[in-house]
């Protein structure tokens, strides 16, 4: 009845145990990596070779698991070694103790140089390690790290796994962990001790024998010998001013007017500091027994000069400044500027206050003085000063951002023909410093879109450089723009070349500023010629010309083709021709009077009524052609040359006819504008040839395009019929209709298709609207062209290898990054940083070596081997110096902490050391050679039973470390579990 009493609501709660709960979920997980990655039971590998840590490759894989909303990131870290067969292993898998205690006691890759902190504490080979994911969270608290510890441990029992298993805990820079790793009947726990303070007791061998017998706790008495291995790291930071071989540049002669070519071209080069700030002294004494030496607090054998092993690794200097690395940097900075040159400089130079005009033109004719100097060796250089006094006489003197001797240096240095008695032909003589023509540096240029090294705008680019640096920054770089923009235009004006650019049409492999400055050499040449021609040619008759038989070479080349070679080899220009007065002339008469008297050939009889013309530039009679019509001879015309295009005009060109579209209209105007050059040689044709066919200029012309076949007329005799070939017979042909229209215009009286004056004074625009910005991204090119050759040059003198490949990579790099119009600022900086890297290295490589004094050794098998020596430090993390204390680069390095601590204690230097005395007297002093080390770092190891007399002998280690702030115990304490 009293069960029937209680209400019916009541509910009882049911728990269900078999629901996994977050920790076993984690260890869950932590099995399923470890089976993912094949990381179960044991599987031995190779011995380890000696410095197998350091040359071999470690590899590492990743996972992210969670333990509830805690994120840990799970990693395994192996050493990359090669399979080992199977055979026989199946007898000693139930016994062997996993690989991980063997390399506990492995001696040969004690303290390794670079790897993981892991591997030089505990040696091993291969681990996992568990750490939190995020950088900020951090495992603290003692429950937590016992979690995470138990967790591991079942994980490592469920899967078999073999592998050590750490997990990473407190605060990520005190880089602590704790783990285990566990075999068949045995297991390892790998435990941790860090403090900031180092005991008194614990700074010596003698305590840290102490620590590790304590903690190992074995019950044999004697207990087995303890192994040692003992290193101390010595610092040498004061390394003497007089070691570092690098001088500063001399301002003052550079400012001071003794400026030449030599300082202008060419970059510095080197580091303003010493590259290399630490020389770190490892002493190794790698194999002792316990009892064999003695190290307390009050008496220690551990002399560094008697270790058996020395190491030497240095320590580089955090971005050091380098000369040419500045350089080129400062001028990249030049790019980002936003201002014109008159905002730079304000007011423009030739402008007086109120009633000054800004034209060049007339700020030059107030400079037409008498002068007894010829007039090729006059140049805007030596004579803006002179406007400068006479235009700013009622302004005052104002201070020019580059003085005069600079510029005028500068100036001398960029114009040589200005110094010479006679105006320099063509390209500027190469210094023997620049590379040769033909070699792989000098073509450079090619890959990086730049100039050729020994071309004026290379110069230009290099001087701009050592202006930005020097002498004004940007004010002096817009002021020499300025002055070269003036010499342009004199040069112009006055009929001189450019010296430093190649002769012909610009090249389209340089960057557009060297075209542009070509363009106007090429403009000059043209005006240069036709002058001449004003004041020489009297007539139309010009010098005797050999006639060849161009016949014979039009019949075996395509279209179009004979022309071009006849005129390329016979006919070089048609300006030296003219006798115009005008720049743009046209012979308006002529063409009126022509109109009425049936110069149209294609109409009304014409070629009867054209023989009463006069023929008017005749080149030289084309072999035995003659004229369909009449039978005269066929002469071939002067005809002009093709325009010289940069490749912006090219682009715009390309942009207009594309525009045109497809229709039928465009294609017709399209093949107008590109058939100037064809109607400019027919009109000079029909000048040449009075009463001409079209087939007579086709037959000159485009040989191909006439057809000929030997045919028998009435009279049973064989001849040769012509007719024009299919192409040239399509109704209202572009050959056609420019026949039609053509003139009998002999070229020196026709439009010219090159209008020297009109492109140049583009050009001349082109140049002067340019803001210091848009200059640097024109040279820039030019400017790491430069670079490189210097950098191979410095390479060549020092001969290191791991450079010559960096060096591959730059030019690589550059020639993919330059070749694009718009230049990305990540992608130069990127070059420009490669580049400061190999001037480090190149420094670091001077620095060694004048420390070492590889240059100073008499004999050459010394001197080769301080060389091999600096080469290793260089490339490798640590360099074993042989012999030890007793070597010849160990001699070196004991005198440079000798220096070093007579330095420190201000004690007058000795030229002979001389060691004398009793053996106790002498290692006193040699003792006090070092400074007290920087380091001390220990590894104690031994095979004892744990922890029953009876139990398995496994493998102890302790590894410590010492330092002014630091101090880290780090042990791997084996036990037998079989009886435990």
């Amino acid at each position: 009845m009293a069960a029937d009493s209680e209400p019916e609501s009541e509910v009882f709660e049911i728990t269900d145990f078999t629901t996994a709960s977050e920790w076993e979920r984690f260890i869950s997980k932590v099995e399923e990596v470890l089976n993912d990655w094949k990381l179960i039971g044991n599987s031995l590998g190779r011995p380890l070779e000696k410095g197998v840590f350091t040359s071999g490759t470690w590899e590492e894989k990743s996972d992210e698991i969670s333990f509830a909303d805690f994120k840990f990131s799970i990693t395994h870290h192996y050493l990359v070694q090669e399979s080992t067969d199977k055979e026989g292993k199946d007898e000693i898998l139930e016994d062997a103790i996993p690989q991980s205690m063997q390399d506990l006691l492995c001696m040969n890759n004690d303290f390794p140089p670079r790897a993981h902190c892991l591997v030089r504490w505990y040696g091993l080979r291969e681990f996992v390690v568990i750490a939190p994911a995020a950088h900020s969270d951090a495992v603290l608290s003692e429950s937590k790290c016992n979690l995470l510890l138990s967790s591991v441990s079942i994980a490592l029992g469920n899967t078999g796994c073999q592998v050590p298993l750490f997990v990473q805990i407190h605060h990520k820079w005190r880089r602590m962990y704790v783990g285990e790793c566990q075999g068949p009947g045995v297991r390892t726990d790998f435990e941790m001790v860090h403090l900031r303070k180092v005991p008194n007791q614990y700074t010596h061998l003698s305590g840290l024998l102490d620590i590790f017998k304590s903690k190992i706790g074995c019950p044999l008495t004697p207990l087995p010998p303890v192994s040692i291995a003992i290193r101390f790291t010595y610092v040498l930071q004061d390394w003497q001013q007089y070691f570092w071989p690098q001088q500063p540049p001399d301002l003052d002669a550079l400012v001071g007017g003794e400026v030449g070519g030599l300082e202008f071209g060419k970059l510095p080069f080197g580091a303003c500091e010493d590259p290399i700030s630490e020389l770190h002294l490892a002493t190794t004494w790698p194999h002792l027994t316990e009892g064999i030496i003695v190290d307390n607090d009050v008496y220690s054998d551990l002399d560094p000069i008697q270790a058996p092993h020395w190491s030497v690794r240095v320590r580089k200097a955090d971005n050091p400044q380098c000369l040419l690395g500045d350089f080129v940097t400062e001028f990249l900075k030049i790019c980002r500027r936003k201002e014109s040159t008159d905002e730079i400089l304000g007011r423009s130079t030739f402008e007086e206050e109120g009633r000054e005009v800004a034209d060049i033109t007339h700020a030059l004719s107030k400079l037409t003085e008498p002068t007894p100097v010829p007039i090729h060796k006059l140049s805007v250089s030596n004579m803006v000063h002179t406007a400068k006094k006479k235009i700013r006489k009622h302004r005052g003197v104002e201070e020019s951002p580059l003085s005069n001797d600079v510029l005028n240096a500068i100036l001398l240095f960029l114009f040589p023909d200005a110094a010479s008695e006679k105006p320099l032909e063509g390209t500027a003589s190469t210094d023997h410093s620049d590379p040769p023509p033909d070699s792989e540096d000098y073509n450079l240029y090619n890959q990086f879109k730049s100039a050729p090294s020994d071309s004026l705008t290379y110069k230009l680019a290099l001087c701009l450089c050592m202006i930005n640096f020097y002498h004004g920054g940007l004010k002096g770089v817009a002021h020499l723009w300025q002055e070269f923009v003036l010499e342009m235009r004199f040069r112009w004006e006055n009929n001189f070349l450019i010296p430093g650019l190649a002769n012909g049409a610009p090249d389209l492999r340089c960057c557009l500023l060297h075209q542009k400055l070509q363009m106007l050499n090429c403009c000059i040449e043209r005006k240069k010629a036709r002058d001449e021609g004003k004041r020489i040619t009297t007539s139309d008759t010009v010098a005797t010309v050999h006639p060849g038989d161009a016949g014979k070479v039009g019949d075996q080349l395509g279209p179009d083709h004979t022309k071009d070679t006849e005129k390329g080899e016979m006919g070089k220009s048609w300006d030296s021709w003219s006798d115009s007065e005008e720049e743009f002339f046209e012979c308006l008469s002529d063409t009126e009077e022509l109109k009425g008297n049936g110069q149209e050939s294609g109409k009304k009889g014409g070629p009867k009524e054209m023989t009463n013309l006069k023929p008017e530039g005749r080149l030289y009679q084309h072999g035995k052609l003659t004229l369909l019509h009449n039978g005269e001879p066929l002469y071939i015309p002067v005809t002009q040359e093709p325009a010289p295009m940069t490749e912006d005009l090219l682009e715009e060109q390309s942009e207009v006819l594309a525009k045109l579209g497809t229709s039928a209209e465009g294609a017709h105007l399209r093949a107008r504008m590109q058939s100037a050059c064809l109607l400019s040689d027919m009109e000079s044709f029909k000048a040449a040839n009075p009463g001409c066919l079209l087939e007579d200029f086709v037959r000159w012309y485009s040989p191909r395009d006439y057809i000929e076949e030997e045919v028998t007329d009435d009279k049973g005799n064989v001849v040769l019929k012509g007719e024009l070939s299919a192409r040239m017979k399509i109704p209202s042909n572009m050959w056609v209709e420019a026949w039609e229209t053509a003139k009998p215009i002999p070229a020196r009286r026709q439009r010219r298709l090159f209008d020297d004056t009109r492109e140049a004074e583009k050009v001349l625009h082109y140049l002067a609207i340019q803001k210091p910005a848009d200059l640097a991204r024109h040279l820039l090119p030019c400017v790491i062209h430069a670079a490189v050759l210097k950098i191979k040059e410095e390479e060549n003198l020092e001969n290191i290898s791991s450079i010559k490949k960096i060096i591959k990579q730059i030019i690589s790099h550059s020639s993919k990054v330059l070749h694009f119009p718009n230049l990305e600022d990540k992608k130069l900086e990127e070059i420009i940083h490669q580049i400061i890297s190999v001037e480090a290295i190149i420094a670091r490589a001077r620095s060694l070596k004048a420390k070492f004094g590889t240059e100073k050794c008499e004999q050459e098998e010394e001197k080769e081997d301080l060389e091999r020596f600096v080469s290793c430090l260089l490339e490798q993390p640590e360099v074993l110096v042989t012999g030890a204390g007793r070597g010849h680069a160990g001699r070196i390095i004991h005198k440079l902490f000798v220096n070093a601590q007579r330095a420190a204690a201000v004690a007058p230097p000795e030229e002979d050391q001389k060691r004398t005395g009793c053996p106790e007297e002498r290692r006193q002093n040699l003792v006090s050679d070092f400074p007290p080390p920087a380091g001390r770092e220990l590894i104690l190891r031994t095979t004892v039973p744990r922890p029953a007399p009876y139990s398995k002998a496994l493998p102890q280690r302790m590894y410590s470390v010492l330092t002014k702030e630091d101090f880290r115990l780090a042990g791997a304490f084996s036990s037998d579990t079989s009886f435990f």
